[in-house]
């Protein structure tokens, strides 16, 4: 019993730092914006847009391409595709295109493939491309054909309606302001000079105890993440009083709520110096004030309140519906990963066998990491005495297959949908793996 409390204890430990973690850093500055894409999505896009080239009756060499296009403009992590794909199945997508656009997203992220050619080698970089568009196209098309029935329903009840028919376009500001949006999205997460420079540095007029720090720093986090997970909070109180009325109109605390939102994207922008009240303005800070106020400007010339009280409702679905599984998938990941030794990696994945590429899979699940963080955790597996090919398996499911993930694809799609989509992710990771291990081994 001694040996079991703190052993729990440190499971939760583990699981709250991941959390804390994941509330910091993460969420705020693609997570956020993706929702609220998402709802944009949902809201203002006229359904004809997407549904005329992602749709059942679409061609298939057309709306899978543009799936997965459409999955390389949004290039971000799994948790961000999330709400977007919710966003454009709801609007009348075809399940395979939908499904197409769900795994090359992620997958495809540039950062991620220049990353991985970088740190662990361009065979790997490669092949996890060019395997990441072919599975999503692949597997897209599997769930079209296995819910074919759903699919010719679907495409029977839009003929009706006629919207596969239409040619629809987004009015101009539409465009405009959907533009703005994937620009704040690209400019919270693009590491690139322009937008991590320091522009100002100065000094807070106020400072932290020796021991506040220290403990925060036991959770993994700085002051600037603890004022960040505060607004987090007060977001929800006010967006749940301000955003689950909205139809009846504004409220105070609904602009509240954006009001929040709107200094929290700031608040997370700029970054801080460790042990001190230092605070860096950067690129990325002046590129997202910038273009949250013409977001705003924008949005208020050219749209009633009852459009923009559509906007958040749609946003605040998505929001409900999706990210309280992403915090129970994120606190479950940091648990589980605690209880797997580091030393399994070598005996369990460190030959090619079938058995050690479904490993690599099965770390993919569990051993979730946010875009670009898998990679040195792959190069990790690969210091440690992981094959090739086990590794490429496991990058190729990483983005995929996250627990958050899978659970919430089993609110998205159902239990029978997100089973199929697993599985198929899974059995096409572990292969590609193994193959790719016999031909490296060939041409060594």
């Amino acid at each position: 019993m001694d040996n079991i409390l703190p052993y729990a204890s440190g499971l939760f430990m583990a699981g709250f730092t991941s959390l804390f973690d994941y509330l910091a850093a993460h969420v705020l500055l693609c997570l956020i914006p993706a929702f609220i894409i998402a709802g944009f999505m949902s809201a203002m896009i006229p359904k004809e847009t997407i549904t005329h080239y992602l749709g059942p009756r679409s061609p298939k060499w057309i709306s899978y391409p543009a799936a997965a296009i459409g999955g390389f403009v949004l290039a971000v992590c799994s948790c961000t595709i999330l709400p977007l794909f919710a966003g454009i199945w709801k609007r009348g997508a075809g399940l395979g295109p939908a499904v197409t656009f769900l795994f090359v997203g992620p997958a495809i992220n540039i950062l991620a493939i220049t990353y991985t050619g970088a740190a662990i080698g361009f065979d790997i970089a490669f092949w996890r491309l060019f395997l990441s568009i072919f599975f999503g196209i692949t597997i897209g098309l599997i769930m079209a054909w296995v819910f074919r029935k759903e699919e010719q329903e679907t495409t029977t009840i839009s003929s009706k309606n006629s919207p596969f028919e239409q040619k629809s376009k987004m009015k101009p500001a539409a465009t405009a302001l959907f533009l703005l949006l994937f620009a704040m999205l690209i400019a919270g997460t693009l590491q690139i000079g322009l937008f991590t420079n320091d522009l100002v540095t100065f000094e807070l007029p106020i400072s932290f105890a020796a021991n506040i720090l220290a403990f925060l720093a036991g959770y993994s986090l700085s002051w600037q993440g603890m004022l960040l997970i505060i607004m987090l909070f007060l977001i929800g109180i006010s967006a749940w009083k301000g955003f689950n009325r909205i139809q009846n109109g504004f409220s105070f605390w609904t602009y509240v709520a954006i009001v929040l939102v709107f200094f929290t994207i700031l608040l997370a922008s700029p970054h801080t110096i460790a042990g001190s009240a230092t605070l860096a303005l950067n690129g990325r800070f002046l590129a997202e004030l910038l273009l949250l106020v013409a977001i705003w400007i924008v949005a208020a010339r050219n749209y009633s309140k009852e459009e923009l009280g559509e906007w958040i409702w749609e946003t605040w679905k998505f929001v409900k519906q999706i990210f309280p599984l992403l915090l129970v998938g994120v606190f479950a990941a940091g648990v589980i990963r605690e209880v797997i030794p580091p030393n399994w990696v070598q005996t369990i994945a460190g030959q090619n066998t079938i058995f050690a590429n479904l490993v690599g899979v099965i770390f993919g699940v569990f051993m979730y990491f946010p875009t670009l963080v898998e990679v040195p955790i792959a190069k990790m597996f690969l210091d440690l005495g992981m094959a090739r090919g086990p590794l490429l398996a496991y990058l190729l499911a990483d983005p995929e297959l996250s627990l958050q993930s899978i659970l919430v694809l089993n609110g998205i799609m159902g239990k029978k949908k997100t089973v199929i989509y697993v599985s198929l992710v899974a059995v096409f990771s572990t292969l590609a793996g193994y193959l790719f291990g016999i031909f490296t081994s060939l041409i060594v």
